[in-house]
């Protein structure tokens, strides 16, 4: 089911308003970007879920080849989680989550039950036919199946009600910056690719010319991933194009970490191209998008991502003149929630 790049409206973070009955489970993965995204599509169902949180053994670390279908992975207290009344879907995400789905389709069907398992990222092609769908980003380029559904990007919270209330919350604190407001959302270094200072420099350069161009304020939260040099060399860069922050967070600043509200409050984004998430959330909002991705800083599968962001117009690459637009807003949570239903007859 991929999007059509000439109707881009159908890109639609809003849930169905149909009450969905069914009983539906989370595995909830321990890294929270992971989790997130199944807890999304549940959320885009308009379920009354239960979360079961994941604590993986070391077993976890070794290959689905080898676990099978088995709650060997995780701890003994999780374990303890899993029992009657079995749910009516199982919603996974994340490869080390698939033996935990198929374990509990298996348990299920000995008891006469049968739960409809759907897996958020491509768990790998071992047990591949127990899922009934997979929803699998289109820059994985996994090979089609009856059971694979492609889509562009990953899921995200990142509801209109979400960043309606954040807006509530936050606009409030910033009605003395003058718009349009510029976000800028900075991830960082991945575990196979730097963001050096030269990179972050650069950055702050072309971020700074935006803001120039649009004659508007900068708004700016750093990440974990950011390093204190690279944030320093953002900083430096910024302030010798004679742009400085009217509101800037830095990662482990104490008070309230304001990304929900610049997603929100913003009139322009611009967000580094590191992260698959931060990318796909910079755009549910619908206001103009711009990517930073310099040779060197992406990976090809993140590049591949960008490319289909700004094929379906939510996004372009910073960079050069002022042209990003408004678009729908965007979470591909709503297309799986959607293509459920409609595989299971709701």
């Amino acid at each position: 089911m991929n999007f059509d790049p000439d109707v881009a409206a159908k890109v639609n973070a809003e849930t169905d308003p149909e009450p969905f009955r069914q009983r539906v489970w989370v595995l909830a993965d321990p890294r929270a970007g992971t989790a997130a995204q199944a807890i999304a599509v549940a959320e885009a169902l308009g379920a009354d879920f239960k979360a079961i949180p994941l604590d993986y053994s070391w077993m976890a670390a070794l290959p689905n080849q080898l676990l099978g279908a088995s709650f060997r992975g995780i701890a003994p207290e999780v374990r303890r989680e899993i029992a009657p009344p079995w749910p009516h879907i199982v919603i996974a995400a994340g490869r080390r989550a698939a033996p935990v789905a198929r374990a509990i389709k298996k348990r299920a069907a000995d008891e006469n039950s049968r739960p409809f398992l759907v897996q958020i990222m491509y768990p790998g092609s071992v047990g591949l036919a127990d899922f009934d769908l997979v929803a699998v980003p289109e820059h994985d380029q996994v090979a089609p199946a009856s059971n694979i559904l492609p889509i562009i990007g990953a899921p995200h919270r990142m509801t209109p009600s979400r960043l309606e209330k954040a807006r509530q919350e936050w606009q409030p604190r910033w009605l003395d910056i003058p718009a349009p407001r510029v976000a800028l959302l900075v991830g960082g270094a991945t575990r196979r690719r730097k963001f050096t200072g030269a990179m972050a420099a650069a950055l702050g350069k072309e971020t700074a010319q935006l803001v120039r161009q649009l004659g508007g304020s900068l708004m700016m939260t750093t990440s974990r991933r950011t390093g204190n040099d690279a944030t320093l060399a953002l900083s430096k860069a910024l302030s010798a194009a004679g742009v400085e922050p009217q509101r800037f967070h830095r990662w482990g600043d104490p008070g309230d970490n304001p990304y929900d509200g610049l997603l929100a409050c913003a009139d322009v984004i611009v967000v580094t191209g590191d992260s698959v998430s931060m990318c796909c959330e910079a755009c549910a909002a619908g206001t103009p998008v711009y990517i930073f991705a310099p040779p060197g800083f992406a990976s090809e599968r993140h590049q591949r991502l960008h490319q289909e962001l700004y094929r379906l117009g939510v996004a372009q690459p910073l960079g050069g003149e002022a042209a990003a637009s408004n678009h729908p807003p965007f979470n591909p949570a709503a297309d799986i929630a959607r293509e459920i239903r409609r595989r299971i007859g709701v």
